[in-house]
């Protein structure tokens, strides 16, 4: 839970989160609904650790890669497939809102930037009353362009006078998260044990839990 050097060890003015298998675990419901998805156009579904292994792209930049000429119609089901379940199966990561609480309590600007539709999202957000712990919050199709463009963190840090820079933390578990806080000029911070956890340059959270003792100490 190290800072490395060329970053500056004080708490930062903002902090913006991924959202999936970041401060909730949803793997699950959507490893399920893309094999269906991919299943349904007559392709083969994917291993848990080919899975795990996708750079977790929006479905707007992966559908063609994912389904082909059926990139219409694996998109339907895929969406179809996490609307029934995605509310009922998200369980949020130990650790996760007492982080957020300290967040609060420290004044930092907190927003969500994530690869998931919109809707889904802030739907999810809600299910867990979790609306005032952020200030705004970023989906796939709510901008121009999705992860890991930097156009979805600026639309995060509107309402602010912040812009992104080493003001700014971008925390999430995926190369892809690391390549956005990259894009946008704000520092790449990282949980949980993947590819993301093996770049360079980056801060390293473990989880929910080790983030907020690592913001404990500055």
């Amino acid at each position: 839970m190290m800072i490395p050097d060329l970053y500056p060890r004080k708490l930062p003015k903002a902090i913006l989160f991924d959202w999936d298998n970041t401060l909730v675990d949803t793997w699950q419901t959507v490893y399920t609904s893309l094999n269906l998805a991919l299943q349904g156009v007559g392709r083969d579904p994917l291993t848990k650790e080919e899975f795990s292994q996708k750079p977790h792209l929006s479905i707007r930049d992966s559908s063609e890669s994912l389904f082909g000429e059926h990139s219409e119609k694996g998109t339907q089901i895929f969406h179809d497939a996490i609307h029934k379940t995605h509310l009922a199966e998200i369980t949020s990561f130990q650790g996760a809102e007492n982080l957020l609480l300290e967040l609060k309590t420290r004044g930092i600007y907190v927003g969500i930037v994530s690869n998931k539709e919109g809707n889904f999202l802030r739907k999810e957000v809600a299910h867990l009353g979790w609306n005032s712990h952020f200030r705004r919050i970023i989906g796939a199709r709510d901008t121009a362009e999705d992860k890991p463009s930097p156009i979805p963190v600026l639309a995060a840090l509107y309402e602010s006078t912040i812009s992104p820079s080493h003001d700014v933390w971008f925390v999430g578990d995926s190369i892809v998260d690391v390549h956005c806080a990259r894009s946008s000029g704000c520092i790449p911070v990282v949980v949980g044990d993947g590819i993301a956890a093996q770049q360079n340059d980056i801060v390293y959270g473990k989880d929910c839990t080790g983030l907020a003792q690592l913001i404990a100490t500055l």
